[in-house]
């Protein structure tokens, strides 16, 4: 491949990359639930932080999916496509402030999870392009999960 062309996606990384993608928009989503619903003394500084967590993850699902096409391939899309393909577990409010943190603790684990094997496939495919998105992806959600983390100590 030049140095100007464009880079084809093997479906493997397409699959790993779309997963990423279901990943974060239920973490979004998820995110966005717990943001209108959190109540207790720590309302005000969770609210904040869940806010800046679900802005953040809707411009990053927007270029996960452009990195998709960016590749020659499709994201997917769609509110039931991207639940099944997450399979992130859903939680109904009301719950109290540390089961919003804990649930979105593990949301965030498997999104690295899963971004660390798409971040391998881009290797392997030499798409360091690809690799360097979700290089970023998994240290930012590293961190989120060290914060909220650090919230139920």
């Amino acid at each position: 491949m030049t140095e100007n062309s464009q880079p084809t996606a093997t479906p493997p990384l397409t699959d790993k990359l779309n997963l990423v993608l279901a990943d974060s928009y239920a973490l979004m989503s998820l995110t966005h639930l717990a943001h209108w619903n959190v109540e207790g003394p720590g309302f005000f500084a969770l609210h904040t932080a869940f806010q800046t967590q679900y802005e953040e993850l809707f411009t990053a699902v927007d270029e996960i999916a452009e990195r998709v096409r960016a590749i020659g391939c499709y994201a997917i899309g769609g509110l039931e496509t991207l639940a099944a393909v997450a399979r992130i577990p859903e939680f109904t409010s009301p719950i109290s402030q540390e089961g919003y943190v804990e649930a979105l603790v593990a949301a965030n684990e498997k999104l690295v999870a899963d971004a660390c094997v798409a971040r391998d496939a881009a290797a392997d495919a030499h798409d360091p392009e690809t690799e360097d998105l979700m290089i970023q992806r998994i240290t930012l959600h590293q961190k989120t999960i060290w914060m909220l983390k650090s919230y139920l100590k």
